[in-house]
């Protein structure tokens, strides 16, 4: 049956695999599942270098806990009072995440058993807000994240929403406007965060207004979580900042889940109970006990990881304006996290930048920009796998060859550049 209501592109991929699959009885389908997985692997780690911010790999000891006879054992409840029996192990990989949680993040209060970081956002628009409220939020010119606006979980939950002005020369939002637009909505929540990331947000101004007005703030760190962890990057909890909500997979090299953070007892208890018994009860346990494990990574690990994401970003950056790529800068440089983005227009946009990059086995992801559309691209991935900043010229010379030459003609090139990085870094 047709989705009339997606896209042109997308209702022909599936009718493609639709095909591809008719006729075929169960042992065809499981053969072309499997081949499929497989292909997915050799895919991310053999033929491409992942330079997509929103990518990471994982610690394969953390991904084999996902298959570790957890995830099928429902968990409903606190431990030590869960609804079914059986559970004691389970709860000490609950606590143990965590209390790792709260120790990574500098954090009073952790909930791990959010089932990804769009859904992260829900609980803390839930826990600050009611329907109808107002609140104040980065718009998609400076990367504000979809959850945030009318499409996602903000306006499905029934939100009023309110763009915050924007510093366009810094690629965050403008204090001196948003101290004006705070005043007058008086919304019950302000966001700040989002999908690029190129330089730490005012979270202690933005605090300082929003608490002024008797607004809560949010920090939404799905893709700065690892700066965070690292200790890279300014802790938002300690710049004011309510609650912090994100994903795990993303810089942080975690399972696909969420997390939310808070020092404020009041408001994790409200967190706990959209979680249980609201609208997570039963989560997934494997997924918690890979954080706990990808999170005793960063106890290790945490500053030499992200530093090294950091210095690559930079390196990469520098290489490719070196060409003459037009990489976007701010007062304080091209960038001091793990992203970077280059503006587009001479390809046609971000997206299709990037899927000209999927041609020489680069991956990147399209974002938008205040002056139109950028091509992302980030280090947390390849820094995994040990790139450094050495590679950097080599790397940003594939990049340049594939976005002003032939792609097809780089391919190869780059698939021998990732055979070189086959063993993934900073694990225990």
């Amino acid at each position: 049956m047709t989705r009339a209501w997606i896209s042109e592109a997308a209702q022909a991929r599936e009718a493609q695999i639709g095909a591809l699959i008719a006729g075929l009885d169960a042992d065809g389908l499981e053969r072309l599942l499997l081949a499929a997985v497989e292909r997915n692997r050799a895919i991310h780690e053999q033929e491409c270098v992942n330079l997509d911010p929103a990518a990471n790999v994982m610690n394969p000891r953390a991904e084999a806990l996902l298959a570790a006879g957890l995830s099928s054992r429902p968990s409903l409840g606190w431990p030590g009072a869960k609804y079914e029996t059986g559970l004691e192990a389970i709860e000490e990989v609950e606590v143990l995440a965590m209390d790792l949680a709260t120790r990574v993040f500098g954090a009073g209060y952790a909930e791990v058993r959010v089932p990804s970081g769009a859904i992260g956002n829900l609980y803390c628009f839930m826990a600050t807000c009611s329907p109808g409220d107002a609140i104040v939020v980065p718009p998609p010119t400076v990367a504000g994240h979809v959850t945030h606006h009318q499409r996602g979980a903000a306006g499905l939950f029934g939100l009023r929403i309110h763009h915050a002005p924007i510093d366009a020369v810094r690629y965050t939002v403008d204090t001196d406007g948003l101290a004006s637009m705070v005043a007058e909505v008086r919304p019950a929540l302000v966001t700040i965060g989002g999908s690029l990331n190129l330089a730490p947000h005012p979270v202690r101004a933005v605090a300082d207004i929003a608490h002024r007005h008797g607004a809560r703030v949010m920090y939404d760190a799905a893709h700065v979580s690892g700066l965070l962890a690292g200790g890279v990057w300014p802790n938002p909890l300690d710049q004011g900042a309510d609650l912090v909500s994100m994903s795990t997979y993303k810089s942080l090299g975690g399972p696909a889940g969420g997390l939310v953070l808070t020092n404020d007892a009041g408001l994790a208890e409200r967190i706990d109970a959209i979680a249980h018994p609201g609208l997570t009860a039963n989560y997934d346990a494997g997924v918690v006990a890979a954080l706990a494990m990808s999170l005793l990574d960063w106890q290790v690990h945490g500053y030499a990881y992200a530093a090294a994401m950091v210095a690559n970003a930079q390196a990469l950056a520098g290489e490719l304006a070196g060409r003459g790529l037009p990489v976007v800068a701010t007062p304080l440089g091209h960038t001091m996290s793990h992203q970077l983005a280059v503006r587009a227009d001479e390809w046609g946009g971000g997206d299709a930048a990037a899927v000209r990059l999927r041609r020489a086995n680069l991956l990147a992801s399209g974002i938008g920009l205040p002056d139109g559309e950028g091509l992302r691209l980030g280090t947390s991935e390849a820094t995994r796998w040990g790139m450094g900043t050495s590679v950097m010229t080599e790397l940003a010379g594939l990049i340049h060859d594939a976005l002003r030459g032939d792609p097809a003609e780089v391919a190869p090139r780059v698939s021998a550049f990732k055979a070189r990085f086959g063993t993934v870094q900073f694990v225990r």
